[in-house]
């Protein structure tokens, strides 16, 4: 085999490797942002319970009133 076909499958094998380990990485980082996606959205479904929660504690705690109804300090 002549020394140029030597160095072009050399060259081969190097961008066959690069390929592979691109490849998983890939995979790798995809499956990363499918956790964090995941993730996410359970946050900001805990996020919107919380609010909920806080928005009946303060109603409650303001006696029912509405919050542009509040009495002034001096009743």
């Amino acid at each position: 085999m002549s020394d140029a076909m030597q160095q072009l499958e050399a060259r081969v094998d190097e961008l066959e490797t690069r390929l592979a380990f691109q490849e998983d990485t890939l995979t790798q980082l995809n499956d990363t942002i499918a956790q964090q996606d995941a993730q996410l959205r359970a946050l900001v479904a805990r996020l919107k319970e919380v609010s909920e929660k806080y928005q009946d504690l303060m109603f409650e705690m303001n006696k029912g009133d509405k919050p542009g109804e509040e009495r002034p300090p001096h009743y």
